[in-house]
């Protein structure tokens, strides 16, 4: 499946600029979490996993907390490019389903636990998104990255 853009959480650009988050350092995790969550809500009333609702339970081949992703930070022309692995969960004894997928640093960073990065619409209709027991939920992230930074530079 491919998802739809990545959309940075609020507080998740004030965590950049101020250190919380390290995209070089940190352990990133990515979750699932149904239609009936507020995971899309980009405000600053949602800056740690802990203010989401409705993450999928464990059950049927998903744990709850995600899965741990292996991130790639890239320089090409002056773009940064932060990026990572696609994500595999097998559907055993009955469906995954979602809405959401979100990136999170796991950990207690400067006093926030779990600080939210990112957040994906899984389909772009909006629907949710199932796998079947006996199939795959295939998270594939854009050829392009999760996001990119660039900026204008000054002599």
């Amino acid at each position: 499946m491919a998802a739809g853009k990545w959309k940075l959480y609020d507080l998740a650009k004030l965590h950049l600029s101020d250190g919380t988050l390290d995209l070089d350092s940190n352990t990133f995790k990515m979750g699932l979490f149904s239609s009936s969550s507020n995971a899309n809500t980009l405000g600053s009333g949602n800056g740690k996993l802990g203010d989401l609702t409705n993450e999928l339970s464990t059950a049927n081949g998903y744990t709850a907390g995600g899965k741990t992703l292996t991130p790639t930070w890239t320089n090409s022309s002056g773009t940064e490019t932060f990026d990572c692995d696609d994500q595999v969960w097998t559907a055993t004894g009955g469906s995954i389903t979602a809405r959401f997928a979100v990136i999170y640093a796991s950990g207690t960073l400067n006093g926030i636990v779990n600080p939210l990065l990112a957040v994906c619409l899984l389909d772009t209709t909006p629907a949710d998104v199932t796998a079947t027991s006996g199939n795959t939920f295939t998270m594939t992230i854009n050829a392009s990255g999760v996001f990119t930074s660039s900026g204008a530079t000054s002599d």
